[in-house]
């Protein structure tokens, strides 16, 4: 793709990509499935090798997700530091498919665990992204009652993210639930105002308050789709759902 001169160049020279941990599963129910992994590892080599410093946030959910197994009677704060593990897992398995599809990675976590991982230092992060290394954020914020989008939209304003791109398993946002409903409306592009008055959940409420009052785009999109994050971080308006301050700047990033 990176050779293809049908693709347009990239929108964006700095980007976070937060990948849900139930992305990575597939149709398992568990687990990490190596096919998805190495998809995801060669789109985000092409999309590197055009130019653009990347970040990613991983979650934990394909392993362990705290407020659920809270929900069961563990004290949630622990469930919450056991689900951090889970992404630091990921985030792990995930450097060894990069590394193995050419790329230089370092793993940053907010927990220290010096053996698996850097501690998260800003400046260093930004570093590792000059110098062309795709940094993978681990461990959340390292605090409890904290979702990884909200640590995704964190590390995005901190490292100085022009779009948060968050890949899902669906091709946007919808009017509702896809999955339930067949006349489910896709948007091309919202408001984060009218999210808001419409309850879509885009993402959980901390981290959309974030990229709103912070003014962080956030482009939501079908990861499993090949060319997709390439699309998504060359700004194709035909990926996904872009989410804005106002709709004068959804033609911000218009090919």
């Amino acid at each position: 793709m990176a050779d293809d001169p049908a693709t347009p160049p990239p929108a964006y020279s700095r980007v976070l990509l937060k990948i849900s941990g139930e992305a990575l599963m597939g149709s398992e129910g568990y687990g990490i499935r190596p096919a998805i992994l190495g998809h995801v590892a060669g789109e985000i080599h092409d999309a590197a090798k055009r130019g653009v410093q990347i970040a990613v946030v991983v979650g934990g959910g394909n392993i362990f997700r705290g407020l659920s197994e809270s929900a069961r009677g563990m004290d949630r704060a622990s469930a919450d530091y056991v689900g951090m593990l889970a992404t630091v897992m990921n985030a792990v398995s995930l450097q060894d498919a990069l590394e193995k599809a050419g790329m230089v990675t370092r793993v940053l976590s907010a927990i220290e665990m010096s053996q698996l991982a850097e501690p998260y230092i800003r400046r260093r992060a930004i570093r590792h992204l000059e110098k062309g290394r795709v940094v993978i954020f681990a461990a959340g914020t390292g605090n409890p009652f904290f979702t990884t989008d909200t640590a995704a939209a964190l590390r995005a304003m901190e490292i100085g993210a022009e779009v948060l791109l968050k890949g899902t398993k669906v091709r946007g946002v919808y009017d509702k639930d896809p999955n339930k409903f067949d006349d489910a409306r896709l948007y091309d592009h919202v408001t984060f105002t009218d999210a808001l008055k419409q309850d879509l959940k885009v993402m959980d409420a901390t981290a959309f308050a974030l990229c709103r009052d912070n003014g962080l785009p956030i482009l939501v999109f079908d990861m499993n789709k090949p060319g997709n994050i390439g699309r998504a971080v060359a700004g194709d308006r035909n990926v996904g759902t872009l989410i804005v301050e106002s709709d004068e700047k959804a033609r911000f990033a218009e090919v």
